[in-house]
Parts: structure tokens; sequence; C-alpha cells
């Protein structure tokens, strides 16, 4: 190895010095080009971080002489999209949404199915899927099994009051199933044979010779919210047990833990603080025209 620096024949740069096995390095300098590049680089980095939000704090980055910030940009942009549709947000708002749903040949109703497209994914997907068939737990809204009714109105008064929240309105939605086990209410084989019967509605229960028992402590104490034949009550959001369709599954296990701890699905009330009136509307009828709505009375 050699530290010995010179300037080779044909060549205006010298070695570094260093040699191995006789090969030697180079002390070459970069191109002009390419240094110039990188020293404008810098000073219009340091620019850019005087004009814009750049260095972080503890709390947040520097705002920058120019004030400018992207979620500002979003701001203004949203604020803008909302000025333009002032007039007809307007119009939604007031709209007689019984003739809204059954009018889908007007501008108006395809305006609001397609806001309420929006509204639904930015603040139900999170629950009902960005499909909207729902989960274990929420409701499928695709299919026309309802547990408060499918109308306009209906669906209406569920999204703007929610369900089971505290109001000060005369109506709420806020019927509660007893938790029979829990609290003691029925004994093990009385729950044992009433879930029996209740999977004998819809199918095929776990153990027949426990039915005809069941149906006499159905008829005690689940007819009065489910009615005699187990149809359901929309008025009190009582579902619907002769169909196929479960909210909290159907099996032998989650129907015997449904009537053992009882449910208390929620839904918060969107109308006001979270939805403006034609944001609720719109998504009322979108949710309506999804396939599952039903003609008001």
């Amino acid at each position: 190895m050699s530290d010995k620096k010179e300037i080779k024949p044909g060549h205006d740069y010298e070695t570094t010095g260093h040699s191995w096995d006789g090969i030697e390095e180079y002390n070459k300098p970069l191109p002009k080009w390419w240094l110039y590049t990188f020293y404008a680089c810098i000073v219009w980095g340091i620019g850019y971080s005087i004009a814009y939000p750049a260095w972080p704090g503890i709390h947040s980055a520097t705002a920058g002489l120019l004030g400018f910030s992207t979620r500002g940009q979003v701001a203004e942009e949203i604020a803008a999209v909302d000025a333009s549709n002032a007039t007809i947000n307007e119009e939604l708002a007031k709209a007689d949404l019984v003739a809204l749903a059954s009018d889908t040949g007007s501008d108006l109703h395809r305006y609001a199915t397609n806001a309420g497209g929006a509204v639904f994914r930015t603040f139900c997907a999170q629950c009902h899927g960005s499909g909207a068939a729902g989960n274990v737990g929420y409701p499928n809204l695709l299919d026309d099994d309802w547990l408060w009714g499918g109308s306009v109105e209906d669906i209406y008064t569920t999204v703007h009051t929610g369900i089971r929240q505290p109001t000060d309105e005369d109506y709420v939605r806020t019927s509660q199933m007893p938790a029979f086990g829990k609290d003691e209410l029925l004994e093990k084989p009385q729950i044992e044979a009433v879930v029996n019967y209740v999977l004998s509605l819809s199918g095929e229960p776990q153990d027949a010779a426990m039915v005809e028992e069941g149906s006499v402590v159905f008829a005690d104490n689940c007819a009065a919210c489910h009615a005699e034949d187990g149809t359901g009550d929309r008025v009190q959001g009582a579902p619907n047990l002769t169909d196929s369709i479960w909210l909290y599954g159907g099996d032998y296990d989650a129907v015997y833990e449904t009537v053992f701890n009882a449910r208390y699905g929620q839904m918060p009330p969107m109308g006001g603080a979270d939805l403006s009136e034609a944001e609720v509307r719109a998504v009322v009828l979108y949710v309506h025209g999804l396939g599952g709505g039903e003609a008001s009375e």
C-alpha cells in the first residue's frame, strides 16, 4: 500500500495516495454542475423553511412567513364546495322527504343520493360497512329487515335521533331487553327451553324436547315485545324472530347469550352536532334507496 499523492499523466487531479494491489484511488472532484445544483438546493431549502411550515416544535411546526398549510388549503376547498352547494342544500333541508324519495328522476334526488353516499362512507361505514352490509351487532341496511321501520320517516328518526340515546325529546327509542339470566328473572332450564323455542321459529332447535316448554316461557316473558308469534314489534325495536336474519348471531350459543345477558345496541344521534339537516336527509335517502327501503304509510 502506498500513501504517495501524485498527478498521473493526462489528468489534472492527483491520487489520494491509496493503492491496493496496484489499484490506485483518484481524488477526482465533483462536476461543477452538480456542486452548483447542490448549493442551489441548500439556498432553496433555507428559503422554504423560512416561508413554509418546516421545523418541528413541541406542540406544532413553525408556521412560516407565508402562513400556508395543506390543512388550511383543504379547509378553503371544502368551504368553496359548501358555498357552491349552499342553494341546493337549503332546498334539500326544506324538501318533503316522502315526495322526494319517490321522485327519483329529479336533480335534487340525484344530488341527495350522491351526497348521502359520501356522508355514509364518512360517518356510517365504520359500523355498517362500506357496502352497508353490516356486521355482528350492526344491522345490514341492504335487506328489508328493519328493527325500527324502513320508511323514509322511520330512517330519518333513526339517523337524526339515534337509538337508545339520552335526549330531551318526547319520543326516543330507548327500549331495553331484560337480562333474564344475569338478573335472575329466569332459571337456567327456562332459558335453555326458550332458546330452543326461539330457534324452532326459524330453523332447527338444539333440543326439540324443550320447544313446548319454551313456548310457555316465551308467552309469559317475551311475547309482550316480540309478539305472540315472534314476529317482533318495530315500535319497541324488538326483532322478528321468525326469519333467519340475526343481528348478533343465530346459533344456540349466540341466542343463549342474548337471552341471558340481553343486548343494548346503540346508535349515536347524527342530527345537529355531527350532520347538518341537509346531510341527514341526504344519507336517509341514500340508505332508503339501497334496496330495503319501504314505502311510507
